[in-house]
């Protein structure tokens, strides 16, 4: 480990936004919010200890600049926004560890590295308050849904543009922030697993192969209201009982697919009344996988399972598409490259996919080199208080992420010019 780096700081100062920020619930670093705004400070008060360039672009991410020899940039990504009751690493420990890597940089260069390092905390990542993840970040990358943005709401009314509007962003402008990414060269991201893998293999690093892929749809069945008293068994359309038949299917489904994951997050029905057999019951279906032909596969066997339950019943089914967005795999020499950090600081490493998404999944769509490198969730939780990691691996992962940073710049450095 470099001397110059101190991650026991990193810690330090963790515990430190936990204490600003957080309650006995957990993080309530919610975007657009008071708190959110109070992290915000805080980082920058940090940051103004080096000599870096602090702005916001037009999406809200606030970006801080260290001036290299070269304007090829390493662009280490993070964000301080969390969900509400959320847990104290998540989002924030990349950031903070990008803190520390300046520092380290700083100080060995003299404020001048060899290539231009920039760290970015990307506005509203989580989505929690309007339903929208990785806001900033896809309104940096061009793939923001402008129109589907736009009318956007909150559980109090407010909508999206209000909001930003609230603390000085214009929603019109938010896609001028792509401009951000005109000398981007490879872009690195630390985050906490959010699952049990390396928990389970007893590991604390991981390498990431990629964010998965994601097919979002809701599932109406149509039925027939009737009294549940005076409607015998055999006659029924039972709309309840077709969309049921899915659950244990897509846990099948998502077995044949090795890999993949299937849930059914919600349920309702209509009339919702305990007298009636169910007229209408709305599902939502949510598949993940890496591999885009899996994940098509997965799709395809899902609605004709629908179809075949609704069948079986006398009723039909609706599909309506919530979301979509393509498996992302990240670049193969920066995993590498990540991998090797990982053996050389903590002697074992290991490959995984990443089932949630994550801000690297929008910045890899625009064709910049992406990594991601895990560290262990000490229950295999996130999204909520009782997410953490011991300290020791808190101090490994930014030791690591800061070798990863080195092994960036000087694979950016031996890359040809345009």
């Amino acid at each position: 480990m470099n001397a110059l780096l101190k991650p026991q700081r990193t810690v330090a100062e963790l515990k430190e936004l936990r204490r600003l920020t957080g309650d006995d619930n957990g993080a309530q670093r919610v975007a657009f919010t008071g708190k959110w705004l109070d992290a915000r400070a805080w980082l920058r008060s940090k940051l103004q200890e080096l000599p870096v360039e602090i702005a916001p672009d037009a999406a809200g991410n606030l970006w801080a600049t260290l001036r290299g020899d070269s304007e090829r940039t390493l662009v280490i990504g993070g964000h301080m926004d969390s969900v509400p009751n959320g847990g104290w690493l998540d989002g924030c420990l990349n950031v903070m560890a990008g803190v520390e890597i300046l520092r380290r940089l700083n100080a060995q260069y003299h404020g001048r590295p060899p290539v231009t390092v920039r760290l970015v905390d990307w506005a509203d990542e989580e989505g929690a308050r309007f339903g929208k993840s990785l806001f900033g970040s896809s309104a940096c990358s061009g793939s923001l849904n402008m129109d589907e943005a736009r009318g956007l709401r909150d559980r109090d009314g407010i909508t999206l543009p209000d909001a930003l509007r609230n603390v000085g962003i214009e929603f019109e402008r938010v896609k001028e922030s792509g401009g951000e990414l005109k000398y981007a060269v490879a872009y690195i991201e630390l985050h906490i697993e959010q699952g049990p893998v390396l928990l389970d293999l007893g590991l604390p690093l991981g390498a990431v192969l990629g964010t998965f892929g994601v097919e979002r749809h809701a599932l109406t069945f149509h039925g027939q209201a009737a009294h549940s008293g005076s409607t015998p068994m055999n006659r029924r359309k039972d709309a309840f009982l077709a969309a049921a038949k899915m659950s244990p299917e897509v846990y099948r489904i998502a077995e044949r697919s090795a890999g993949g994951v299937c849930t059914i997050g919600s349920c309702t029905t209509k009339p919702g009344i305990v007298t009636s057999v169910v007229e209408e019951c709305r599902i939502t279906l949510d598949q993940r996988h890496l591999d885009p032909a899996a994940l098509a596969r997965m799709l395809t066997e899902a609605k004709a399972a629908s179809e075949q339950f609704a069948r079986e019943g006398g009723v039909t089914v609706t599909w309506e598409r919530l979301w979509q967005i393509e498996p992302r795999p990240f670049h193969p020499e920066l995993i590498a490259l990540c991998s090797e950090a990982i053996v050389e600081t903590a002697g074992g490493g290991h490959r995984l996919p990443s089932g949630p998404l994550h801000d690297a999944a929008e910045v890899c769509g625009t064709g910049v080199p992406t990594v991601m490198m895990f560290v262990q969730s000490l229950h295999g939780i996130s999204h909520n208080k009782i997410e953490d990691t011991t300290e020791a691996h808190l101090e490994l992962c930014v030791a690591a992420f800061d070798r990863l940073a080195d092994k960036t710049i000087a694979w950016i450095r031996n890359l040809p010019f345009a």
